[in-house]
């Protein structure tokens, strides 16, 4: 049983209104940089960083770290490791401040466990954010306990709906695509992207985003449900 994470297990912002989540991090990042003069700084940073919340079209993944050098290119500031990965933190803080686990996740994968089931995040990270900061996002929320593994995008170099993500899941759980089930909220990124690896794809639509040619679910509880239902 593989998983999406970002609104799937744990709610954090619609991909469509990222646009005000970006300008606190911005203003996050704008506070490392220029300390009580943030706000001064804070209106060009942002000009440039919108022209880079997009994503590759081959879908390889555009690190973080990458961006952050082009939006602080003329401050004057050192740029050693230290301060690149501070920017990081201050960038991804307003987005983890947002992270609100589903009240049913951890009771729902821990059942899976029992029943026997291998169990795996597979998700992608906003603007190629370093994995080890989202290992530290599930330990938070109690999520590291009830998985088997977890692949991010950052760990493979490409982005959901690539084939890659999914096929280092299975490589790690040591189960072939016929015998998984992906769950994940997103028409393309989850349901196409574990089509195209021959994974069968179950979509938690919460009242929206439903689809007609694949298995849907309200929440995370029907999932039990729809996998002890006569066919499955």
């Amino acid at each position: 049983m593989l998983f999406d994470l970002g609104n799937t297990l744990v709610s954090y912002y619609e991909p469509a209104n990222f646009l005000p989540v970006l300008d606190d991090c911005i203003r996050s990042i704008s506070h490392v940089l220029h300390g009580n003069g943030a706000a001064a700084g804070q209106n060009a940073l942002l000009e440039k960083a919108k022209p880079l919340n997009r994503e590759r079209d081959d879908l390889r993944v555009w690190p973080l770290h990458e961006r952050l050098a082009l939006i602080v290119e003329d401050e004057e500031t050192s740029r050693d490791d230290s301060f690149m990965r501070q920017m990081v933190e201050a960038f991804l803080a307003p987005i983890f401040e947002l992270g609100s686990i589903d009240p049913q996740a951890l009771d729902v994968l821990s059942r899976l466990q029992e029943l026997g089931y291998k169990t795996a995040i597979v998700s992608n990270t906003p603007w190629g954010s370093p994995a080890d900061l989202w290992h530290q996002e599930l330990d938070r929320h109690g999520l590291l306990d009830v998985v088997d593994a977890v692949v991010f995008c950052v760990d493979v170099g490409w982005r959901k709906p690539h084939r890659a993500p999914f096929e280092e899941a299975l490589s790690s759980l040591g189960v072939p695509a016929s015998r998984a089930v992906f769950v994940g909220d997103d028409p393309v990124w989850d349901v196409q992207g574990a089509k195209g690896v021959g994974i069968e794809p179950v979509l938690i639509h919460r009242a929206q985003k439903t689809s007609d040619d694949v298995p849907s679910i309200a929440k995370l509880l029907d999932l039990l449900g729809l996998l002890n239902s006569p066919g499955n």
